[in-house]
């Protein structure tokens, strides 16, 4: 039988590809000069910190990096930017989470969401992904368009075709 897996994961190497090319435009930026501005990324916890002297330069930052990675094909929704920036001293630091896999509230929404389409299809929930299997190629496909045009919080891959 025909499956798909509907999955949000990003590619940790491609991360710190962008953000080595966010630094590299940082150092050359006029509003950076002399400024003590760090980026450090987390491979394993799939975090990004960033620390500067104020509020204004943390969203130039995040700007910075969130459009470095979107020209490196990372979805702007990966990033997890609710978390406030905080004081540390005469320094501002502010971490940013990226998503990685569905939380069971975005998977029972994207389930329920299949099974309102009425094709005849059948969405199991297993870890962090969704494995959508039917009778027909055809039928997967069209769930796969349906979930491109949705807003789920998190951008969807679709994984391990199978027929």
């Amino acid at each position: 039988m025909p499956s798909v897996d509907v999955v949000s994961k990003v590619d940790p190497q491609t991360v710190e590809n962008a953000i080595n090319v966010a630094k590299k435009e940082i150092v050359n930026r006029y509003d950076f000069h002399g400024s003590k501005t760090e980026i450090d990324f987390n491979k394993k916890d799939l975090t990004i910190l960033i620390t500067t002297e104020n509020e204004m330069r943390i969203n130039t930052i995040l700007d910075i990096i969130i459009a470095r990675g979107s020209k490196q094909g990372i979805d702007p929704r990966s990033y997890d930017v609710s978390k406030e920036h905080y004081n540390s001293g005469a320094m501002v630091k502010k971490d940013v989470k990226l998503k990685n896999g569905l939380e069971k509230e975005s998977m029972k929404k994207i389930a329920k969401a299949i099974k309102d389409t009425g094709l005849k299809v059948q969405a199991s929930q297993m870890d962090n992904i969704i494995r959508v299997s039917g009778k027909k190629i055809d039928d997967l496909q069209e769930v796969m368009a349906f979930l491109r045009q949705g807003d789920y919080g998190y951008p969807l891959q679709f994984d391990n075709m199978k027929s």
